[in-house]
């Protein structure tokens, strides 16, 4: 393969190939996601249309009545997505080098990360600063306690519950409650407590 047919670090980023996240085009949209990201966690809770702009510039789209509060970390910020009336509470990190997908009407607690990018096993490739990223997808709505993480490739269904502090490393499906470390489901929501 010549040097001309081999994709960008950012296009083998976009297709979820292996890449070079030091590569000049992807540490300058890192870099622009991070001067929004600041400007958006300097923004005052008393000017809520001047903070809803910032992160529409910084995300990749942002329903009606989403609130999120600031300090929010971002890797690119546009392969993020939240949708309708979706709350985030402080802290949240959402490292979006594959695409994240937040439905509507989810909630989520303070300190939630949301981590997409993937290492390699291989010490050699891993020590060449090689990495990869799955895509996330969190269900319409979904609630996420305190301090949540979602591991890359996970899909979680609408309408589940995902306890403070879990770890989620499997797909959860819809209609559930899960907690633990890793996540495991605990019953389905509408059947009786045990």
């Amino acid at each position: 393969m010549s040097d001309n047919a081999r994709p960008s670090q950012k296009e083998a980023m976009l297709s979820g190939e292996l890449y070079l996240a030091d590569d000049p085009e992807l540490a300058a949209e890192a870099l622009h996601a991070a001067v929004l990201s600041e400007r958006y966690n300097a923004t005052s809770a008393a000017d809520p249309e001047a903070r809803r702009a910032v992160l529409a510039e910084l995300l990749g789209e942002v329903g009606e009545g989403v609130e999120v509060r600031p300090p929010l970390r971002v890797d690119y910020g546009y392969r993020t997505t939240i949708g309708a009336r979706t709350f985030i509470n402080f802290g949240a990190v959402l490292l979006d080098v594959a695409r994240i997908t937040i439905g509507a009407d989810v909630q989520m607690g303070p300190n939630v990360q949301i981590l997409t990018p993937t290492h390699p096993i291989d010490p050699e490739q891993r020590r060449a600063k090689w990495e990869a990223a799955e895509p996330i997808t969190i269900g319409d709505n979904v609630w996420l306690g305190g301090g949540v993480i979602v591991c890359p490739g996970v899909t979680i269904g609408e309408n589940t519950v995902v306890g403070a502090g879990a770890v989620v490393t499997k797909d959860l499906p819809a209609d559930v409650v899960a907690v633990g470390n890793p996540a495991r489901v605990i019953r389905t929501i509408g059947e009786p407590e045990a």
